[in-house]
């Protein structure tokens, strides 16, 4: 459970932080340029190979199970899921519930979407390395 914990841990902080830098670019730079839907697919194929190149590092130092790995993509993605509610309310002022009404339009949808394969990716990942 520990390792599934630190694991897990890692990787959200990780991706979190290369998340946060990615999103100020797409913010700044490619949203002006291109508009947010733009923006978004330009940056999700980033992010998500970064997700994955992570998850295969984080579990060659921790080999986990099957279902360890699912359960550290879960926390992971509960801990993300946390933490952009709150650097939501700490940069832009928005309730939980402003937060999750984003959800509504496309360009929050692919970044959900996103966050879940970023969830699945240690699963994922096992389930590759099994299969080799």
């Amino acid at each position: 459970m520990k390792r599934v914990v630190l694991a897990g841990t890692t990787y959200v902080v990780a991706i979190f932080s290369a998340g946060f830098v990615l999103g100020v670019l797409r913010t700044l730079v490619l949203v002006p340029l291109f508009g947010a839907l733009w923006a978004v697919l330009l940056e999700l194929p980033v992010i998500l190979t970064i997700a994955w190149l992570v998850c295969v590092l984080i579990l060659r130092r921790w080999p986990l199970s099957s279902s360890a790995a699912a359960g550290m993509g879960a926390g992971a993605f509960s801990l993300l899921m946390l933490l952009e509610a709150s650097l939501s309310n700490l940069l832009a002022g928005r309730s939980l519930t402003e937060h999750l009404a984003l959800y509504a339009q496309l360009p929050h949808q692919l970044g959900l979407a996103g966050q879940l394969a970023f969830a699945v990716f240690p699963w994922l990942n096992r389930a590759v390395q099994l299969s080799e």
